[in-house]
């Protein structure tokens, strides 16, 4: 029983720690949030892309190179 006792107390501890904690965060402003959101949206279009086009050019030249030698 002292063990269920002492787990409620550490838990409820724990909570207020983390309250007291995410009170001393800097959250950044919706126009921070915004803006770096878009930048993480273009790099990944722009780097799926480019993946993609050097996916689809790696493997023209394998298949001209297969095809010379196989």
């Amino acid at each position: 029983m002292n063990d269920k006792i002492r787990w409620y107390k550490r838990f409820w501890n724990f909570i207020k720690d983390v309250k007291s904690e995410l009170k001393k965060v800097t959250w950044p402003s919706k126009n921070e949030v915004t803006s770096t959101t878009i930048v993480v949206i273009a790099a990944t279009i722009f780097f799926g892309f480019y993946l993609f086009f050097m996916d689809v050019i790696f493997s023209w030249v394998i298949g001209r190179i297969k095809s010379l030698f196989g």
